[in-house]
């Protein structure tokens, strides 16, 4: 019998993750049905689940279509009324699904949650990628609760809340896939990097609501596929949050914000290039150019409303670097 919860990994070249993680998620969600997407990948992965594992349905997808790609194509054969995109580097823990499944049943508006993301090295620190749920400030760049850039605060029970947010990471990823499916699941032109926050932002703009809550935990690794050093890293961030404004923002702060986003990846391609080389700055360059690239189709895919105030906090970059203020 179908439950209301899939709970799916995305997989390409995994299986030290999944050897590591994938006992936990079995044993710890008892109240979903737990499915494996594989991106074609050419270790023995696949077999591992297959035969250690014959509770979990493994999807096989024809290439690999990258984390928004893969997860559109494999989540077209899983029909739950809710799924729980997990990265196979993340460590659940007991009772982390029942939370959230509650927090959607009390609220039809919420679109997309998000549990606290705790680092799996320094368990009692939150980690990079959704600390304690995602924020955007003015200049359109992500931060988080317990998080400003590579900042992260210490968990006291500071953020055991539940509250509203902007954004819910892509690393515990709870969605209504009837809402998922409405807003045409991930932009695949994104490949990996930022494709839920602009999913998120979509569910904003059009009346939906995202939300975190501390009541359940997951240990995150972190830079499982592409690392924080990576210049491949660098481009798709600055392209596709560009390509994130283009899609969201209201008209009236477009222009100058994107000209003005523009000018400060220039001085942040040369603080790349100086702090981790030169293939850094590069990214900086290459990623302006796949935004020009993409421009014509991200202008059609904007929706007939975009939300006037999307910010939680202004200026951000500022405050933090010049100012020392985390908020």
């Amino acid at each position: 019998m179908q439950k209301k919860l899939a709970v799916a990994i995305l997989n390409w070249n995994g299986k030290n993750w999944l050897e590591k993680f994938l006992p936990a998620v079995v044993q710890f969600s008892q109240n979903a049905d737990i499915f494996v997407i594989d991106n074609l990948s050419t270790d023995d992965s696949i077999e591992f689940v297959k035969t250690h594992f014959p509770a979990v349905t493994v999807i096989e997808n024809v290439k690999n279509y990258g984390f928004a790609g893969g997860y559109n194509e494999g989540l077209k054969e899983i029909k739950n009324e809710y799924y729980c995109l997990l990265n196979s580097d993340v460590e659940v823990t007991r009772n982390w699904i029942e939370p959230v499944l509650e927090l959607f049943e009390r609220n039809p508006q919420i679109s997309a949650i998000q549990p606290k993301v705790l680092s799996y090295d320094y368990k009692d620190y939150f980690e990079f990628a959704g600390a304690a749920g995602g924020l955007i400030d003015n200049l359109g760049y992500p931060y988080c609760r317990g998080r400003i850039f590579d900042d992260l605060e210490e968990d006291k029970g500071q953020y055991d809340d539940e509250t509203e947010i902007f954004w819910a990471s892509g690393c515990c990823f709870f969605v209504r896939s009837k809402d998922f499916w409405e807003q045409q699941g991930f932009d695949e032109r994104f490949f990996a990097h930022q494709e839920e926050i602009d999913l998120c932002w979509r569910f904003i703009n059009s009346g939906k609501k995202i939300f975190y809550t501390g009541k359940s935990s997951v240990y995150h690794v972190g830079g499982g596929t592409l690392n924080k050093q990576s210049a491949r890293k660098t481009y798709l961030n600055i392209r596709n949050n560009l390509s994130m404004m283009l899609k969201n923002l209201p008209f009236p702060q477009l222009i100058w914000l994107i000209f003005f986003r523009l000018c400060l990846d220039g001085i942040a391609g040369i603080y790349f290039g100086l702090k981790h080389g030169f293939p850094h700055l590069w990214a900086v360059v290459r990623a302006h150019f796949g935004f020009y690239a993409q421009l014509p189709g991200t202008w059609k895919l904007r929706q007939n409303h975009q939300k006037e105030k999307f910010y939680q906090s202004k200026w951000i970059i500022f405050r933090h670097f010049l100012g020392g203020k985390n908020s």
